[in-house]
């Protein structure tokens, strides 16, 4: 566990990611307004588990308004501080025996769908998955069927790392910056859904397909219960990595994103704490991931203030810029005019 020195630093250093992430990103385009953002409900449905890999923490978002908002995936503020990561599973008091398992339209296999010099996109078909693979994978005039998981990769020196992963057949995605110089490479952590929630033995959002755009390093999803949404890389380096999301309508029947992750204990989690902004308030509430209970807010973090054994190094996630438009409403993150 940190000192109580590394503690106040954290508290800094977590105050300072929340004014970056309130900030533009550097690639936004020049129409997106600095105003505001629409306030959502905010739901915790999360229950307590034993097992370490079982997603027992959801949060789910909802407005009958919002078409368009921010995710930014940030290092924990402890990033700097560990001495050790860890990232193999804790299979302790887990049983998976009754989850079900869909052979796949096609055999087992790795492919590059898209690739470039300094990015490029893998798909990844497993023996089995816990849903049938209908969703179909396509960049361009290539279709892909039977992907269970696509990675985004970027190049580093010596080599490239997987900075997005998303699955297909039952919408999760997994973010991260890029790796620090000085390290190797970090975790994946938190997971979370983009479109019409559903429950499924789990919450899913069904995907009719996925479509990748290399220009502008946008994902454009097509949902079996109709409308779309896309989903737009605007900023990736060593601090964050920022997602632009955009529904064609809003979704006003069920939430339109969700968290999910893990928590078992305080040293034993892939989120600990959450933070909102509520519309009104003179600062933020801050809470345990698991005491909480539902707000209003214009802005979510959740991650961890100190270091966990599981997936040590994975990101924060914050939520934000929610918009009735087509564009995030972002507030600004500048210093004030000179007198």
């Amino acid at each position: 566990m940190p000192s109580r020195s590394e503690c106040q630093w954290a508290a800094l250093a977590f105050a300072a990611m929340f004014a970056a992430a309130s900030g533009p990103a550097m690639s936004q385009p020049t129409e997106v307004r600095s105003l505001e953002a629409l306030p959502v409900e905010v739901i915790n449905e999360s229950e307590p588990v034993l097992c370490a890999e079982k997603d027992n923490v959801s949060v789910a978002f909802s407005s009958p308004r919002v078409r368009s908002f921010r995710i930014e995936a940030a290092h924990p503020v402890y990033l700097s501080t560990l001495q050790r990561d860890s990232f193999a599973p804790d299979w302790t008091d887990c049983d998976m025996s009754g989850d079900p398992a869909y052979a796949p339209p096609v055999p087992p296999r790795r492919v590059t769908v898209y690739e470039e010099i300094d990015f490029w996109l893998v798909g990844l078909t497993f023996p089995t998955f816990w849903r049938p693979a209908t969703a179909t994978v396509r960049v361009g005039d290539r279709v892909e069927q039977g992907l269970h998981l696509v990675q985004l990769w970027m190049i580093r020196p010596m080599g490239g790392e997987e900075v997005l992963v998303v699955y297909p057949q039952d919408g999760y995605w997994r973010l991260r910056p890029k790796t620090p110089s000085d390290l190797g490479h970090t975790a994946f952590g938190s997971s979370f859904l983009i479109g019409p929630i559903e429950k499924e033995g789990r919450p899913i959002v069904r995907i009719k397909e996925l479509v990748f755009d290399p220009a502008t390093k946008t994902f454009t999803l097509a949902f079996e219960r109709g409308g779309t949404a896309t989903v737009q890389i605007v900023e990736t380096d060593q601090n964050r990595h920022a997602l632009h999301v955009t529904f064609d309508r809003p979704i006003e029947d069920r939430p339109f994103a969700m968290l999910r992750s893990m928590y078992v204990t305080a040293f034993n989690n892939d989120v600990a704490e959450i933070a909102l902004r509520e519309p009104g308030a003179k600062g933020w509430r801050e809470e345990s991931i698991m005491a909480f209970d539902r707000a209003s807010a214009t802005a979510i973090w959740l991650g961890r203030h100190t270091p966990s054994r599981h997936n040590t190094s994975s990101p924060d996630l914050f939520f934000s810029g929610f918009s009735e438009t087509s564009q995030p409403r972002l507030r600004p993150n500048r210093a004030p005019p000179k007198p």
